[in-house]
């Protein structure tokens, strides 16, 4: 397993195909069918359209992160010392840290309550949450060799499930029917397509974690985009149609009614299964990326124990969706942090990072360690983006403080620079 430095040749063997269901299995999970259901007051029509826009507006910058990573083999927090400088970048790592932590423990916890649901009652949750911890922690741990693997059998078991799924909804409640139900939108459309647009960007902290393993580059971040668009925009379909066929927006409940009432019960509670192992393993390694970006002594595999273990062990003693709005707040930081990094990368810098000047002084290491302007720029984006979320902005709040943490970021270097 590779370190927090730059990964060489014989790391990079993750292709094309792999990329894709790397990202497939990311995408099939019950978060992104449950986010799916909440576009329900749009109807049908209106609520596809929104899910393919806010994924096309969402995947692009997210591949663009993960381009940064598949160039220099560098993890995604790393890549931000760029743009913040070497010690600037501790911020973000601190942030992902406890982000990751806590997504590890809302999806243990839901998949947990949802396996209970269909096999064993409520009272048998403690030990499917410890039970995925332990197998989650375990495929986090076997490397990028053994995730070409792991990721072909899961996603292949859970794409087949997932058209099962797809087809018993549709065959139940029939496309008229759906197109029919009435639509009531209960929010305004920019901010249905910002809930489409949000599950693509929150992996931008996460995506370079494992670009960095590509043996090709451009092939990597085709994959990972066309991996993650077209499922990621299936689970939320699929999301929408079981939710205008069975009136819920839980997911436990949706496939207890789609699945298990035509005696697929066990099939039903590998969708939950499956799903939970193939996206969670990514927080837990990627928690461990970034905690040892801090502790850079510490070997990746101890961190990623402690990673799955503070996981479960917050699944297992708090109701870990409690901590959901806390875990929200975090992560509006990384969307503005992205158009700084993004901007800096690709405009100011001209895609031209020294990988082993982002681990020492060099051409990144700014006075103190520190971009001032960087942190301005940031930390301007992620007002707006709290700003726009509260006052409910017709423009929804992603792209909105991403582009302005751009702007503004471009707009003070380039007149340092004139000064200068």
């Amino acid at each position: 397993m590779s370190t927090i430095g730059p990964v060489d040749g014989k790391e990079r063997t993750l292709r094309e195909w792999d990329f894709f269901l790397l990202w497939a299995g990311a995408a099939i999970s019950l978060s992104e069918i449950w986010a799916g259901g909440l576009l329900v007051s749009f109807g049908l029509a209106a609520g596809l359209g929104i899910i393919l826009l806010g994924h096309l507006a969402g995947n692009t910058p997210m591949a663009l992160g993960g381009l940064i990573g598949s160039r220099h083999g560098v993890p995604a927090i790393v890549s931000t010392r760029g743009a913040l400088g070497n010690r600037g970048s501790a911020l973000p790592a601190v942030l992902n840290v406890v982000q990751l932590v806590g997504w590890t423990a809302v999806m243990l916890w839901i998949g947990g309550q949802s396996a209970a649901g269909l096999a064993g009652g409520a009272e048998h949750a403690g030990i499917w949450i410890v039970a995925l911890g332990a197998l989650t922690t375990l495929w986090a741990l076997a490397g990028s060799r053994a995730w070409r693997v792991l990721q072909k059998i899961g996603v292949v078991l859970l794409l087949g499930l997932s058209v099962v799924m797809t087809a018993l909804a549709l065959k139940t409640y029939g496309w008229r029917e759906l197109l029919a139900a009435p639509s009531a939108p209960s929010m305004p459309f920019m901010l249905g397509l910002d809930l489409a647009i949000a599950m693509p960007i929150s992996w931008m902290p996460l995506v370079s974690d494992y670009t960095r393993h590509a043996a090709v580059p451009g092939r990597g971040i085709r994959g990972t985009w066309w991996g993650y668009f077209i499922v990621s925009s299936w689970m939320y379909a699929v999301g929408l149609v079981a939710a205008l066929a069975t009136g819920s927006g839980a997911p436990e409940s949706m496939l207890l009614q789609l699945m298990g009432g035509h005696g697929l019960l066990v099939p039903a509670l590998l969708v939950v299964l499956l799903s939970t192992l193939t996206t969670t393993f990514l927080d837990i390694y990627s928690n461990a990326v970034s905690a040892q970006s801090l502790f850079p002594k510490m070997g990746t595999r101890g961190l990623v124990l402690l990673a799955g273990g503070a996981g479960t062990l917050i699944a297992l003693f708090f109701d870990a969706t409690k901590y959901e709005a806390f875990l929200l707040f975090i992560g509006s930081a990384f969307c503005p942090l992205f158009g700084v990094v993004l901007a800096d990368y690709f405009i100011l810098k001209r895609g031209c990072y020294v990988a082993e000047d982002l681990y020492r002084r060099g051409r990144y290491w700014y006075a103190g360690g520190v971009n001032p302007r960087a942190l301005l720029a940031w930390a301007a984006g992620f007002g707006v983006y709290h700003a726009c979320a509260k006052t409910g902005f017709a423009g929804g709040a992603s792209i909105p403080a991403m582009a302005l943490a751009a702007a503004i970021y471009l707009l003070i270097s380039m007149k340092t620079k004139g000064r200068t």
